[in-house]
């Protein structure tokens, strides 16, 4: 059986929730990974391991777990361009799809992004968690799910 893997760190509370309940109501094992204690729903199908504190770590153990089958949910673009690269599914907080032909082209903008940040230009940040996004999210996970039944 398939496993969501969640990079915890930065997940929205609305999109943990909405993994808790799909892995309830499916039985798909949800594993959120973190380097602190992330609040989610207690339940056999649900899983928070606390990784230690470090540069990666929690990526790191995504990366090597995950399986094709599985979905990863993620805004860390390094850590989609890894999991996409092993032929597993990837999904940002906002239900963007990561995809195996535009990956590389993500990965080298948030390269760019990060150039000009350093260099002291401000690029401002992303655009604060919206119903829309929480919607988006919930739908790309349902036809996630839905899959997984075929």
């Amino acid at each position: 059986m398939p496993t969501i893997w969640v990079d915890a760190d930065a997940t929205p509370k609305a999109v943990r929730e909405i993994i808790c309940r799909a892995a309830i109501r499916t039985g798909i094992t949800a594993s959120f990974v973190a380097n602190h204690m992330v609040p989610v729903t207690r339940h056999p199908t649900i899983r928070s391991v606390q990784v230690p504190p470090g540069f990666d770590i929690a990526d790191n153990l995504i990366a090597q777990e995950a399986q094709p089958g599985d979905l990863v949910v993620t805004q860390d673009i390094p850590l989609a361009a890894e999991v996409v690269e092993k032929k597993v599914e990837a999904v940002n907080n906002r239900g963007e799809v990561y995809k195996p032909e535009t990956i590389r082209q993500k990965l080298n903008m948030r390269d760019f992004m990060e150039t000009m940040r350093s260099s002291g230009v401000q690029t401002g940040g992303p655009a604060a968690f919206s119903d829309r996004d929480k919607q988006a999210f919930a739908n790309a996970l349902d036809r996630w799910l839905a899959r997984q039944k075929t």
